[in-house]
């Protein structure tokens, strides 16, 4: 009985011992994959991460898309640019369409080739044949500056300069402004595009850079034309044309 027990034993620890070494061989052994179902995803399922054995689906089709939705902004974190008002253009005065170039009927004295020049409704005409005339919107002398009288064109410039009278400068220092002893012909100098210059006074008609001032008492006593006006005129008429201020 003893020898029989001894052998049963023997047997189970030989067995025991097989069984030992094989689990541990078996540690180190390569495992097959586990194939996840594609219709398995469940958190627990996406929680596996990267365990060894484990084939995932790609993450295009297991993670769905996260929609992210708009916060509205706060009223106190919007920038200021978004509710300021756009910059306000200056827009200047527009002329009034009556001072544009246009025929008119003209029954004066005044012979075709004269210029007349109506200080009261700030009209200058050129008197045509067959009782017609070119009628232009101008600016004349301001409230002081009146004149009237009958002068030759001696001189015409193109885009003339400006050498304001020495009373002139005077009367504008007093005022706080301030002119130039000279100025160059130009875009900004206020004689505009052309010049006719009257007899021996220091009165023109001229072009201007202040357009929207035409038809106005204005000046200082010139006659302020369009710079596109006293172009027009400036190329109907020649040196030694009368000149008639009323």
């Amino acid at each position: 009985m003893k020898i029989f027990l001894r052998s049963m034993l023997g047997a189970v620890a030989i067995l025991a011992a097989g069984v030992t070494s094989s689990a541990a061989n078996d540690r180190y052994a390569d495992r097959p994959p586990v194939m996840v179902s594609p219709d398995l995803s469940a958190p627990w399922v996406l929680q596996l991460g990267r365990a060894p054995g484990i084939v995932r689906q790609s993450r295009q089709v297991v993670q769905q898309p996260r929609v992210r939705y708009a916060q509205p902004a706060r009223p106190d974190r919007v920038r200021t640019a978004s509710v300021q008002a756009p910059a306000k253009r200056l827009v200047r005065p527009q002329i009034n369409p009556l001072y544009l170039p246009q025929e008119v009927a003209y029954d004066g004295p005044q012979k075709p080739g004269t210029i007349v020049i109506d200080t009261t409704q700030n009209f200058l005409f050129l008197v045509e044949s067959n009782g017609k005339a070119r009628r232009y919107g101008v600016g004349t002398g301001k409230p002081g500056f009146e004149w009237s009288g009958t002068h030759k064109i001696t001189n015409k410039r193109v885009w003339p300069d400006w050498r304001p009278p020495a009373q002139m400068i005077k009367r504008e220092a007093a005022k706080g402004r301030y002119l130039p002893t000279f100025l160059a012909g130009g875009e900004e100098n206020p004689l505009g595009a052309r010049a006719l210059y009257l007899g021996t006074t220091e009165y023109r008609i001229h072009g201007t850079n202040q357009p929207w001032t035409i038809g106005g008492a204005v000046s200082s006593g010139c006659i302020r034309m369009r710079n596109e006006d006293v172009v027009d005129l400036y190329e109907r008429v020649n040196v030694g044309t009368t000149v008639v201020v009323i």
